[in-house]
């Protein structure tokens, strides 16, 4: 192996990496201040901070998929992104703790919204809907218990999100303490993310089927559903919507059905499946947190892929 190490190779990545935080943190600020979030907390604030780029510090530090102490150590050698937030101190990392404690789930539902309207005109219908869930865990537990069991103790909040499968952009979510079932789930997280945007059909798999959940989709949202029915070895099928699934199966549009499995992959290799918080809801404030930083993430790929496509046609 050669002693001398590539410079030219290192800086080029170096360059990369700073413009890719940069194009982050832009449109990151670009979505928060489209929410009208207050500029400070209450009159008495010390106006050190804004909300604004306390906000922005929380959705780059679950962009770069780090904890508070290393990211603010980190942040603290970024001129760029100092310069970039116009940021006069780099702030103690107790304070990005306090803030996510503080902020109203309210404001991250809406910044959330402003994320998927970045894809969408203002009428525009989604052809086909993917519907799944997972788990997020987080693997705080008394030490105490951890020897006397000789297991690592992880407790996981249930998510449920649904996906744009020709966009790959997660259009609702719903979070849950424990175990729920996948129909409990849809019954809440269908309304929600139809109300976010509109779609044309929802495919999900066997955990959903439900002639409930058909009647919501059909009857009240007005698309069509794509869920295989459980095999239970019993020719009686209960449920008019059921039997027409048994008949007459679109196996077309089923299969897209894994790109929601895909963009739950992603979610948790990129920005991490673990959760930092030990209260139920900071840890949902996270998950907001990192559906929000997910559909940033997809919409700079978007605006990179135009930019290249126009430099290859000029």
């Amino acid at each position: 192996m050669s002693p001398y190490v590539d410079v030219s190779s290192n800086k080029e990545t170096n360059k990369k990496s700073t413009s890719r935080n940069i194009r982050f943190i832009q449109a990151a600020i670009s979505v928060v201040k489209s929410t009208h979030l207050k500029p400070y907390s209450c009159k008495y604030s010390k106006k050190t901070y804004t909300q604004y780029q306390l906000f922005v510090l929380i959705l780059f530090k679950d962009y770069r998929n780090q904890h508070y102490r290393e990211f603010i150590e980190d942040v603290g050698d970024m001129e760029n992104v100092q310069e970039t937030l116009d940021l006069s101190v780099v702030p103690h990392f107790t304070t990005l703790q306090k803030f996510l404690r503080r902020i109203k789930s309210l404001y991250l539902r809406i910044t959330f919204k402003k994320t998927v309207d970045l894809f969408y005109t203002i009428d525009e219908v989604i052809p086909i809907t993917a519907v799944d869930s997972s788990g997020f865990t987080s693997g705080y537990c008394s030490h105490y218990f951890s020897e006397r069991t000789g297991k690592i103790r992880k407790h996981f909040l249930k998510t449920s999100i649904s996906v744009d499968t020709d966009e790959g952009v997660i259009t609702g979510y719903l979070v849950s303490n424990g175990r729920v079932h996948d129909t409990r789930h849809a019954e809440k997280l269908l309304p929600q993310c139809h109300k976010m945007r509109k779609s044309e059909c929802y495919v999900m798999d066997k955990g959903y089927d439900s002639e409930n959940i058909h009647q919501l989709i059909r009857d009240d949202l007005h698309a069509h559903s794509v869920i295989p029915i459980r095999s239970w070895n019993n020719e009686i099928i209960s449920g008019k919507y059921r039997r027409e699934m048994a008949c007459q199966f679109d196996s077309t549009r089923y299969p897209r059905r894994q790109i929601v499995e895909t963009r739950f992959s992603v979610l948790k290799r990129k920005f991490s499946g673990d959760l930092k918080a030990r209260i139920f809801l900071i840890q949902m404030k996270e998950i907001a947190v990192k559906m929000i930083v997910c559909n940033i993430h997809r919409h700079l790929q978007f605006f990179i892929l135009k930019v290249f496509y126009r430099a290859k046609i000029l």
